[in-house]
């Protein structure tokens, strides 16, 4: 966690536009929220940081809050290992690209590159996908990357709208962006993989594969229709 933030403070303040850092922590097993705030109580730097809790388990829900709670008018989330080079993040904010909704990083688009990936990783990424393509996303190739910027009127419409917690946040909100008419790009990237990824393939694969279902059904049922 502290050399992400470092490499991420580095990056920003070399950068021409104003940011803000959220740092969303939700029952880690590891000292990642006493990192996050003695680096924050210890920054000095132009960039907003906060370090947020959100009680709720799951990626999803601490996704949700960072999108929430932030307030800049792009909203880029992002995977603690920077399995994705943070100078990437440039590429997926104007003057680079206009007039997209969302920019997702596709580790499938033409161009894109895996570094050191597992054969048997890639297998079940692409089985997945396959099921996403099926059941819920038309024409997206590549998901799950943690990496995704959002429009602030984007994030804080299909966010609010979010029910999943789980690791199939990610499609869930691309699913009611997609019902929404949202402009989704893909943009291929460098990507590192990480042997200390915390997704337990048979587990969550089963688990992600129950949850497509579960938002097929909300979205035939209109559950991502109602206005909040």
């Amino acid at each position: 966690m502290l050399a992400t933030l470092e490499q991420v403070v580095g990056f920003l303040q070399a950068q021409p536009y104003t940011s803000e850092i959220l740092v969303v922590e939700n029952a880690s097993q590891d000292r990642t929220y006493e990192i996050a705030c003695d680096f924050a109580a210890h920054y000095q730097g132009d960039s907003k940081l906060h370090v947020l809790q959100e009680t709720r388990l799951g990626k999803g829900m601490a996704v949700r809050l960072g999108m929430l709670a932030a307030s800049g008018d792009y909203r880029f989330m992002c995977d603690a290992d920077l399995s994705m080079p943070i100078e990437q993040v440039n590429r997926f904010l104007p003057p680079s690209l206009e007039g997209v909704d969302i920019v997702i990083a596709s580790r499938e688009a033409p161009g894109a590159v895996r570094y050191n990936e597992p054969a048997y990783r890639h297998l079940v990424g692409r089985i997945f996908n396959t099921l996403i393509r099926l059941l819920a996303l038309h024409g997206l190739q590549d998901t799950q990357c943690g990496f995704k910027c959002f429009r602030a009127p984007v994030a804080e419409d299909v966010f609010r709208h979010q029910i999943l917690a789980g690791w199939s946040f990610d499609v869930e909100v691309l699913y009611i962006a997609q019902k929404r008419g949202y402009r989704i790009v893909e943009l291929p990237i460098p990507w590192y993989y990480h042997s200390n990824s915390k997704i337990s393939v048979l587990r969550d694969s089963l688990q992600m594969a129950l949850d497509l279902l579960v938002i097929r059904r909300n979205g035939q049922r209109g559950v991502y229709d109602e206005t909040l």
